[in-house]
């Protein structure tokens, strides 16, 4: 039987269930949000039948698909996808079940509401409706009962993790009822259409992430308290440094909210027994903090609140103790700077675990108990040590699974201490260990299973490239970026240089790249997957050559870039580039002239360097104008002026895509560009995207004259700044930078209308860019990024 899921119903329009329903609508799945109806709305018996009345019934789901659009982080990649959205309520809509292919129950987390609810939903649901439920906890077998044996085979957990889309993890827990190809189905679904990781967990109390997270976060708590050190210094060092996120570990409480954490917490605490049910229950200061309704970011305090100071705005620290603010603090140890000094994410822990300083104990006392727990819990929760490792990193953002952590940190090393220290090991590792083995993995996704090493399974979709280069695949690489074969005559150019950002070194592979392509391949992909695609050109190397005022140089690499941007434009072997994450500045004028573009889902492009006091300078002005001037569709009449205002507003304001639905909408990708929904299976869609423009009988683009505004239509894009500037909104600088760019874009002093080569265009941006270059304060604009991360208004 081949399933489709076209339309799907959410029931319960709380953050989360408007959250799942905000998901499906971004990947164009229709969805019917429903709710209770509100206590005081007009009862169903009303014998006025009006649009009015079933507003004031549907007002729980209504008022959730207006906060959708105001949420931060968005849950829509562009607002025009809530349309997808319709709200209804369990009373008047229930019927309306029958027209949905997948049924998601998201209402309180109670086992008797619940099993109310889905009494309900069989009434109405067509035989073969898939019904899932998004409990963060409670027994899906449970949930279950009494129902039919038809509903009981369609019946499952999919648990996703807020915010849905987001979070990539997807929990897929099915019954012992369940048919394995429904399963199955959500399996792959989940995967290739909702763009999750997915993991298959047990039935058991909070299933696999968060039974081993909320564990890991309360060991941290009690050790603080144990130690009488402070959040911040927790924080400090349980970020980064463990291949952790940033927020660490009380910054993640506030974001996810203590109210939910302790829940969750109250699940396991609820169904354990002994020394683990006395870890879920949370210290009396965590309990305090909710009677205070000190929830986190929900609340605007938490173990941390944003103040305001004579100085301007400071983050302060919970003191657990007194329960006051105070000033945060970080940990102060040798092994801290150590760790941060060194390279490579084993180093870096093993300077802190192995430390014999504070932190060091610290680090030891929460990783050895989280580390015996996720081993003597795996396969209680999971069918795999894997699992668990890609459910941690997936659910709550660590770089590396417990198991990975173990072997980054040295099994063999960190279980003789343990040992030492009187810890008992579970059997199963102790039997790995004395057989010989001396790490849980042995290479990609290669794993420990029952003696020996087990290849995980690994959609065909999902190309690893760390584990794919060798000797007989990479075909050239130097300092910035390297060549590499992924097969059926495609090859992928890989950025390496730091924060992947753009450097003499990464053009000359650019070039060579699309030389070998040219000769050899079908195709080239540019892609990688590091953190984010790309930040821009190396601002360091430019402000360095600025401040020596060794312009020469300078303007010889804006002429390679320029130079390298065309190569790809002209290619004769199609260019496809592969943008996720941050794509800024030069990376999104890598993107523009290329042949097709396979976006990942969050893709946040922008050409961003009016915030360094520049304009673009790789031809980026000309590909983001010449791409609005292609849409206009055949035998419209165009509107020169109204698309030179356009990309000019999006340059000189900066402004970056939320989402590749809105690059969509701000022109950088094109309608014949694709979405990834899943971020795994980029670098292959751009592989087949690739193939397919070979396969179609690829051509070059050829050279074209361009149309420009000229002299009037530079007066009209200038008028807009200056409006800023008098009403006090831009600084003299920024209306100097915005002078260049309208400069540029209207093609200079030219008559309205006049057409004019490209290369014209690109010496027109390569000028203003030097000039800006010699600017005293956009090179202090340029400093105040490169130290603060952050752009200056001077």
């Amino acid at each position: 039987m081949t399933r489709h899921i076209k339309k799907a119903a959410v029931l319960g329009s709380g953050v989360m269930g408007s959250g799942i329903a905000a998901h499906l609508a971004n990947i164009g799945i229709p969805v019917l949000l429903m709710d209770i109806v509100p206590k005081d709305a007009e009862t169903s018996g009303s014998q006025v039948a009006t649009l009015e009345r079933k507003k004031v019934r549907n007002q729980l789901s209504l008022e959730a698909i207006k906060k959708l659009k105001k949420q931060k982080p968005a849950p829509l990649a562009r607002h025009e996808n809530a349309d997808l959205i319709e709200a209804g309520n369990f009373e008047d809509d229930m019927h309306r079940l029958s027209e949905v292919d997948w049924i998601i129950e998201v209402v309180v987390e109670n086992l008797d509401i619940k099993q109310k609810v889905f009494s309900q939903v069989e009434e109405h649901r067509r035989p073969g409706t898939i019904v899932s439920s998004n409990t963060s906890g409670i027994s899906i077998e449970a949930m279950a009962e009494g129902r039919s044996e038809d509903f009981k085979s369609h019946f499952l957990g999919t648990h996703f993790f807020n915010p849905p889309r987001y979070l990539k993890l997807l929990e897929v827990i099915p019954t012992q009822q369940t048919d394995e190809q429904v399963t199955s189905f959500m399996k792959q679904f989940g995967e290739d259409v909702l763009g999750k990781g997915v993991v298959e967990a047990k039935d058991t109390p909070n299933f696999i992430a968060n039974r081993i997270g909320t564990y890991g976060l309360l060991v941290t708590v009690r050790e603080m308290m144990k130690q009488g050190v402070s959040v911040g210094e927790v924080d400090s060092v349980t970020g980064p440094a463990l291949g952790r996120p940033k927020s660490a570990t009380f910054r993640t409480l506030d974001v996810v909210g203590l109210d939910t954490f302790m829940h969750v917490a109250k699940n396991v605490y609820d169904q354990v027994e002994g020394d683990e049910k006395d870890v879920f229950d949370p210290p009396a200061f965590m309990k305090k903090m909710i009677e205070e309704k000190m929830l986190g970011s929900k609340s605007g305090k938490g173990f941390y609140q944003k103040v305001k100071t004579d100085s301007g705005s400071e983050i302060q620290e919970l003191n657990y103790e007194t329960m006051e603010y105070e000033s945060r603090r970080k940990m102060k140890a040798p092994s801290v700077q150590q760790s941060k000094q060194a390279k490579g994410k084993a180093a870096k822990m093993q300077a802190l675990v192995y430390a014999d300083d504070q932190a060091g104990q610290l680090v030891w006392n929460i990783l050895k108990p989280t580390l015996l727990y996720a081993a003597e819990k795996a396969y209680e929760v999971a069918d795999s040590i894997y699992d668990v490792d890609q459910a941690m990193k997936w659910g709550f953002g660590w770089e590396l699974g417990p198991f990975e952590t173990w072997d980054a940190i040295g099994l063999e090393k960190s279980a003789a201490r343990m040992k030492e220290e009187g810890e008992t090991l579970p059997d199963w590792v102790e039997e790995m260990l004395s057989s010989g083995k001396t790490s849980f993995y042995d290479g990609y996704a290669t794993y420990y299973e029952n003696g020996s090493y087990q290849k995980a399974a690994i959609n065909e979709k999902v190309i690893h490239l760390k584990s794919w280069k060798d000797d007989s695949t990479v075909i050239m690489k130097n300092t910035g970026a390297s060549l590499t074969d992924i097969g059926d005559d495609v090859a992928v150019l890989e950025f390496t240089s730091p924060n992947n950002s753009i450097g003499l070194d990464v053009m000359q592979m650019i070039n060579k790249s699309i030389e070998e392509v040219e000769k050899n391949y079908k195709g080239l992909v540019i892609n990688n997957q590091g953190k984010n695609f790309c930040v821009g050109a190396n601002l360091m190397m430019i402000l360095m050559e600025a401040q020596d005022m060794n312009y020469p140089e300078i303007d010889l690499v804006v002429r390679q870039f320029q130079q390298s941007m065309a190569n790809i434009r002209y290619s004769e072997k199609p260019v496809v580039t592969a943008p996720f994450q941050m794509t800024l500045g030069g990376g999104t004028e890598i993107a523009l002239p290329s042949a097709g573009l396979q976006a990942s889902m969050e893709t946040y492009m922008g050409l961003v360097e009016t915030g360094v006091g520049l304009i673009p300078g790789g031809g980026g002005n000309k590909e983001l104008y010449l791409r609005h001037l292609k849409a206009i569709p055949e035998g419209t009449k165009v509107d020169l002026q109204a698309v030179s205002n356009n990309v000019f507003e999006l340059i000189a304001m900066a402004k970056v895509s939320t989402s590749a639905h809105e690059a969509q909408k701000y022109g950088f990708l094109r309608p014949q560009d694709d979405i990834s929904i899943n971020d795994d299976h980029l670098l292959h869609d751009a592989k087949q995207k690739a193939l397919y423009l070979y396969e179609q009988g690829y051509r070059a683009p050829k050279r074209e004259k361009i149309p420009v505004v000229g002299e009037r239509g530079y007066a009209t894009m200038l008028l807009g700044a200056k409006t800023l500037q008098y009403g006090g909104h831009v600084s003299e600088h920024d209306v100097k930078i915005a002078q260049k760019l309208a400069f540029v874009l209207a093609g200079g002093r030219v008559p309205y209308g006049t057409e004019v080569d490209e290369q014209y265009l690109l010496d027109l941006e390569r000028e203003a860019f030097l000039s800006l270059v010699g600017e005293a304060k956009t090179q202090q604009r340029m400093q105040h990024m490169l130290t603060k991360g952050k752009p200056l208004r001077n």
